[in-house]
């Protein structure tokens, strides 16, 4: 054996050496430069907006301020609402976002239905655009309707700059509305010198079209393109790829027009299919001839949700 190792030798120093030369001619000629040449990491300033980053983050609370009466109706009144918060939840400059918020004359306590509209042109846009007859209905009915107008509508502060930073945004708006709403137990709702006897025990969420992603957002985070998808690992925002953190006890009723042209009934279809892959208890209703909208439907629609809300409504 030792005849044939002796030639492996003969060829591994050469080789070596040869390796050794030709790391020190390209060593040589590398460029100079006094300071050492460090490689710069790009800035991935969304990172903090991912599901799983908005997951372990401790959304503080913000108080909800009543302002002026938008409407007042026999059985209740629509005021304006604005509440203060960090929309990048670092303890960063605060900013202010107004909405919508009808509270019924009678006495209580009000389960509350927070609500989340859909796109919305901001040129079209006032206050309760997209939630105001769905939230007047709710209102007639003995619940209190609260719907944020989001950054850059109606009475709100300006938007983030960068539009997927405007969009996650949306997100940690409605988790501060809804901690802001649940926490209505230790500091209640007040409208001029009068409080307003809120049941935080029952809290429910409403969404139309964008809002329905909204709420879906919401409920993985708390449990119960082109550069964008070049920097990001886009998984990490969307919401299909979180789905079984949803709450086992949530309960959810999603309703699609079977004529609307905005989002295919094979997205909610296939949408629908997964949740219940994953046992959550949902319900799922088709409007015939319905569009985006529900249109001619709608009123069968508000009615449908009224009672799902109804019977979701624990009572002690």
């Amino acid at each position: 054996m030792r005849k044939f190792i002796l030639p492996i030798y003969y060829i591994l120093i050469p080789v070596i050496f040869i390796l050794i030369g030709w790391f020190a001619n390209v060593a040589w000629n590398l460029p100079r430069n006094e300071k050492n040449i460090i490689s710069e990491i790009k800035p991935r300033p969304l990172d903090k907006y991912s599901i799983e980053n908005l997951s372990s983050v401790s959304v503080k609370t913000s108080q909800i301020e009543i302002g002026r009466v938008i409407k007042d109706y026999p059985t209740f009144t629509s005021y304006e609402f604005s509440l203060n918060f960090d929309p990048t939840l670092t303890n960063g400059p605060k900013k202010k976002v107004s909405g919508l918020i009808n509270i019924p004359k009678s006495s209580g306590p009000f389960p509350i239905i927070v609500m989340f509209r859909g796109y919305v042109d901001q040129k079209q846009y006032v206050i309760g655009t997209g939630t105001q007859h769905a939230g007047e209905f709710f209102a007639q009915n003995e619940f209190i309707t609260i719907a944020p107008d989001f950054l850059g509508y109606g009475d709100s502060d300006s938007e983030a700059g960068d539009i997927f930073e405007s969009r996650f945004q949306t997100y940690t708006t409605a988790l501060t509305l809804i901690k802001s709403v649940e926490a209505l137990k230790t500091r209640s709702l007040k409208v001029g010198s009068n409080y307003i006897n809120v049941d935080t025990q029952n809290v429910h969420i409403w969404a139309h079209s964008n809002g329905g992603q909204i709420a879906l957002a919401v409920l993985e985070i708390t449990g119960k393109l082109a550069d964008f998808m070049g920097d990001y690992d886009v998984t990490k925002y969307s919401i299909r790829s979180y789905l079984d953190k949803i709450n086992p006890n949530t309960k959810m009723q999603i309703h699609h027009g079977l004529v609307d042209d905005a989002v295919p009934i094979v997205w909610t279809d296939s949408l629908v299919k997964r949740l219940k892959d994953l046992k959550l208890n949902i319900s799922y209703l088709k409007y015939p001839g319905a569009d985006h909208n529900l249109t001619p439907s709608w009123q069968k629609a508000v009615e449908n949700s009224l009672t799902f809300f109804k019977s979701s409504t624990v009572v002690e």
